[in-house]
């Protein structure tokens, strides 16, 4: 595929909503004929796509974070790679190091499994926290510095990291300055009784890893650069983006919360925002969308009093209370 110049639009990549929306439903029918179920997952991690973020997904093992992760990266025509998190990884193992090359008699940069477009981190608070902190830079500056030297990631770098919420020993808890970098953290749950049948039926025709490899590319890196140019532009009410201002803003005064949400989770909600109507068929924010975002956007960038905590409360039935005593704009 030739270059183009730079500021140079290419006339094909320029999408428009209804067939960027149609797109999107091609990804989630894709999707859909493997997954079953999981449909507010595959929709959030759609949307964290289209909006240039990180995704943390959260689960116990076996609801299908990293199988629909990969999936996810096979569609698009860019390179994966996945990294299991140990507790003896280093932070080496995923930026790279330089390495002595005797021919040369030179140190030369080799390049870790971070060095993709698409990375899945399995288990990231299984890592210790230097690994960690390795980890969570590239994701916030998209580019890494060994020994002076800078090495940029190329566009598009996204990282799809997965954590197991009941199983605590031998991991290391992320702090919650670390846990800002995601866009979104997504709860994945259990499958109804009839999606386990179903999944045992397809499970029984073919195995998953056979199914994987049938699937086909839908889009390439410029196809998604420019969807994501268009999300960007999506039109959003001065009033909308107060009320996003203001649900942000209360988080930081309420009674349930010592910990409330930064101007980047404000700017995180309204991209979020504007990424579902995308896939919702609009070129415009609505509130459903703004509250729709709430959750997967500022559960993990809150966090609960002990008093609360002690009530068994969590950040989602605190932010729904919170949305709950401020008025939506119409």
């Amino acid at each position: 595929m030739e270059s183009s110049l730079p500021g140079e639009q290419k006339p094909e990549l320029e999408l428009q909503t209804p067939v960027l929306t149609g797109l999107m439903d091609q990804i989630t029918d894709s999707i859909g004929h493997i997954i079953v179920g999981q449909h507010g997952m595959v929709e959030l991690m759609l949307a964290g796509l289209l909006a240039d973020g990180h995704l943390l997904l959260e689960g116990v093992p076996g609801v299908a974070k990293t199988l629909t992760a990969k999936l996810l990266a096979r569609l698009i025509d860019v390179p994966f790679s996945r990294i299991q998190f140990t507790p003896d990884l280093m932070p080496s193992d995923v930026i790279g190091t330089n390495v002595f090359n005797p021919q040369t008699i030179t140190f030369q940069f080799k390049a870790g499994p971070i060095f993709s477009n698409i990375v899945l981190i399995d288990e990231i608070n299984r890592a210790p926290a230097k690994t960690q902190a390795a980890l969570f830079e590239v994701m916030e500056e998209r580019q890494i510095t060994v020994d002076g030297t800078t090495h940029p990631m190329r566009p598009p770098f996204m990282v799809i990291a997965t954590q197991n919420p009941i199983e605590h020993e031998g991991t290391y808890r992320l702090p919650e300055a670390q846990l800002d970098r995601f866009l979104m953290k997504v709860t994945v749950s259990y499958p109804s009784l009839e999606e386990e049948v179903k999944i045992l039926e397809r499970y029984d025709v073919k195995p998953m890893n056979e199914q994987l490899r049938d699937v086909k590319p839908l889009l390439t890196a410029e196809s998604l650069a420019a969807a994501r140019q268009q999300v960007k532009e999506i039109h959003i009410e001065p009033k909308l983006v107060q009320f996003i201002a203001r649900i942000v803003f209360e988080t930081r005064s309420d009674r349930s919360l010592y910990l409330g949400g930064s101007p980047r989770a404000s700017i995180a909600l309204m991209q979020t925002a504007k990424a579902i109507g995308v896939l919702r068929g609009r070129n415009f924010v609505i509130p459903e969308d703004i509250i729709e975002a709430v959750y997967p956007v500022l559960r993990h960038r809150v966090s609960l009093t002990p008093e609360r905590e002690m009530e068994g409360g969590n950040a989602d039935e605190v932010l729904k209370e919170l949305i709950g005593r401020l008025e939506i704009p119409r």
